[in-house]
């Protein structure tokens, strides 16, 4: 797949699940989790230990509708293990031109994190596919609106404190997708799979409310 359309598979539902955790059995069985849930965009988390095993090994079990990144790449060494182990996205909490450029090298799309407009111009002059949003915990819905009135063509991925009840509001304002962690992976299977489907219903709902030319997609 080109590197366009990873990207569009990856925002297609309007969320990507950001996996976590302090071993490499806890975070594969959490992307289970909410694979069998319906997720099918994934960001593991170079934080957690044997990351790029469990990139490895979710590539190996998930077909090409599940699309399977690496997040937290801070540098291109990162940026060039996580696309060897088989991620098909980069996600990066800080914005680096030789991450996005290590990542394009390859034909995987880079999400390089941002805050301001004036970091989002840059990372769309370096290329970025898209941009995270991060902490979108230091903003609401209705700034994101304002910077997307003078920034239309910023796809923006708020990410860091988004919650079940504020993502609708953040995809409404114009945010492609939203990232999401614990507020998505808490609790047991049931749990998990109820949320993600009721999540998912209210993106969809969101996402066509918006204008026509604006769906973020």
């Amino acid at each position: 797949m080109y590197r366009w359309e990873i990207t569009r598979t990856a925002v297609e539902q309007r969320v990507f699940a950001v996996v976590r955790s302090d071993t490499y059995e806890r975070v594969t069985a959490m992307a289970d989790t909410l694979l069998a849930a319906g997720i099918t965009s994934l960001e593991i988390s170079l934080t957690t230990p044997y990351a790029l095993d469990a990139v490895a090994t979710l590539r190996r079990e998930t077909d090409e509708d599940c699309v399977i990144g690496a997040g937290t790449v801070l540098d291109a060494s990162a940026a060039r293990a996580a696309v060897e182990a088989g991620a098909r996205f980069l996600v990066s909490p800080a914005l680096d031109a030789e991450v996005i450029s290590t990542g394009h090298r390859y034909g995987v799309p880079v999400f390089p994190g941002v805050a301001t407009p004036s970091e989002m111009v840059r990372a769309l002059e370096l290329g970025a596919d898209a941009l995270k949003l991060f902490p979108a915990s230091g903003h609401d819905p209705s700034w994101l609106k304002d910077v997307r009135a003078a920034l239309p063509q910023a796809p923006l991925m708020p990410t860091g404190g988004v919650t079940v009840e504020n993502a609708p509001e953040w995809i409404a304002a114009g945010a492609v997708a939203c990232g999401m962690g614990s507020a998505l992976t808490d609790g047991d299977r049931e749990a998990v799979a109820k949320r993600v489907t009721a999540l998912l219903q209210r993106l969809e709902e969101a996402g066509a409310a918006k204008p026509a030319g604006k769906r973020g997609r």
